[in-house]
């Protein structure tokens, strides 16, 4: 793939017609980007970067080496930048979705309730939109992609992230003839009752934010990065919060963990394992029938099956992220996007006992953890998205590692997350549903 795109943004270069990026937000992943952008993609430029603090959007220009840029108001003052080829900051990130002369944007927020006013308003001027959140996917994706396939342009996760990786994987063993029945994710630590203060000293080394670093370590991210590889590939979980085994041995060794026929039955499963080799990378083992394959499989090392083992040894975030600019923009070929009805979801699960009127704090803090559940169950219980909950009010006492409902909050007034979700659940409902529904 790689050496499609290569060439192709090569050609964009050497004609002058470079692909106009605009970029949402400006933290950590994004000053990646924005370095990675200027100075390893030819025939690609960042013109435009939101941040709300004007000095964190300068900084990722500033690092990267870009002093000539300039504060932009209005939709016309930014138009006005790219065509004069200049870069531009701005406090409004609206006007990257309203401009003319932008190709894509990038949002790098990880924020849900801000980025779906974003994304929607970017999709309602046909913007394709290149998504490093998987918690906005992994909430709100399936309907979000419903308003983009209805505007004719692109809604996609991107290459780089565990999901980005383990889809372009999934497709590799898929055009070689093999199903896929498991894709999983390798990770170093998994804790549920981590916090920002056990996270600190990691996320000051880094320089990173230290709720995302939570996030990672207490499970919610994989959670929702695994639940958007579920939704692009109609794979499901085969238990609440996955499997997730602990293993210190090569992933390969992993094969004959699972049960094929209960993969069979599942359709596919998506997983994670705490401490396999190599770290950190992503498997997908897939299973094929014919058995004059297997004999060739097994000449080539990889066993004797019935699962094979595939694996990518490392996941290099903002390096590849251009890469999927380009896949989206030149080709139309989407890196990872839902299906259709959510198959996974993440669910709002205690981190520690909670009291009746308080308000939960957001994802990677101290009051709540996310895990994956089948989408049918979270409907049929009423289950709380780890998405929504940022903001709601407990109703009554919740006792640590309990799950949430909707019945045990009282949501914030005016949100477009909620909405979004509500028509999320009303368009794929289950047809028995929605005949109930006008009954």
């Amino acid at each position: 793939m790689m050496f499609i795109v290569d060439t192709a943004l090569q050609a964009r270069q050497e004609a002058g017609n470079p692909i106009k990026v605009g970029m949402i937000g400006a933290g950590f992943m994004a000053r990646g980007i924005a370095n990675q952008i200027t100075h390893s993609v030819p025939g690609m430029e960042l013109v435009a970067i939101f941040n709300r603090n004007l000095d964190t959007a300068k900084r990722a220009y500033t690092e990267a080496g870009i002093e000539d840029f300039r504060e932009v108001k209005t939709v016309a003052e930014l138009e006005d930048s790219i065509a004069q080829g200049k870069y531009a900051i701005t406090d409004d990130p609206m006007l990257l979705c309203r401009a003319e002369g932008l190709d894509a944007l990038v949002e790098v927020t990880g924020a849900i309730e801000f980025s779906a006013h974003v994304v929607l308003e970017a999709i309602a001027h046909k913007k394709h939109v290149i998504l490093m959140n998987a918690e906005l996917d992994g909430t709100l994706g399936s309907i979000l992609k419903v308003y983009a396939d209805r505007e004719g342009v692109i809604l996609s996760a991107c290459d780089g992230d565990q999901p980005g990786v383990q889809a372009n994987l999934y497709r590799f063993v898929k055009s070689i003839g093999l199903t896929p029945l498991v894709c999983g994710n390798i990770k170093g630590l998994q804790d549920p009752y981590r916090n920002p203060t056990t996270q600190e000293g990691f996320a000051k080394k880094w320089g990173q934010n230290v709720h995302m670093v939570t996030s990672f370590a207490d499970g919610t991210k994989i959670s929702f990065e695994q639940a958007i590889v579920a939704n692009a590939t109609g794979m499901t979980v085969s238990q609440r919060g996955m499997i997730g085994q602990n293993f210190t041995g090569h992933v390969d060794e992993m094969t004959k963990m699972y049960d094929i026929d209960q993969l069979k039955e599942l359709g596919g499963i998506v997983d994670y394992v705490v401490g396999a080799k190599p770290g950190p990378g992503v498997y997908v083992f897939g299973t094929h029938d014919d058995p004059k394959q297997k004999h060739y499989l097994n000449l080539y090392k990889l066993g004797e099956g019935p699962l094979y083992s595939f694996y990518t040894p490392y996941h290099l975030c903002h390096f590849e992220v251009p890469l999927s600019v380009a896949r989206v923009v030149l080709f139309k070929d989407v890196v990872l996007a839902p299906m259709g009805a959510p198959k996974v979801d993440v669910i709002t699960t205690a981190k520690t006992d909670l009291k009746a009127g308080e308000t939960i704090d957001g994802i990677g803090c101290y009051m709540t953890y996310g895990q994956c559940e089948k989408s049918e169950i979270v409907r049929t219980e009423r289950l709380l998205p780890m998405g929504l909950a940022e903001g709601c009010r407990l109703k009554r006492d919740i006792a640590k590692d309990q799950v949430l409902t909707y019945d045990d909050v009282e949501r914030p007034e005016g949100r477009l997350c909620d909405k979004l979700r509500a028509e999320q659940d009303a368009y794929f409902a289950p047809a028995e549903a929605k005949v109930a529904a006008t009954v």
